[in-house]
């Protein structure tokens, strides 16, 4: 399991462990934050096509979807 601070969450790298469309590598670009503060979830783009998907961030910790940083 990925360990995940949300408040360095932003601008961190991820690796796709199975790629769809040659995307691979991904930026957290923007964090959207409830009213108590909590993250609910989170804007990546895809360094390669410069899409943008939308995610929950409790998906990262799983370590068969994401990978922290780029391998």
């Amino acid at each position: 399991m990925n360990s995940i601070n949300p408040k360095k969450l932003l601008n961190s790298k991820w690796t796709a462990v199975m790629p769809t469309n040659k995307e691979k590598h991904f930026i957290v670009t923007e964090i959207e934050f409830d009213e108590s503060g909590a993250v609910t979830s989170c804007l990546m783009e895809a360094v390669m096509t410069k899409r943008y998907i939308y995610i929950n961030w409790h998906g990262l910790k799983d370590q068969e979807n994401w990978i922290h940083g780029w391998q």
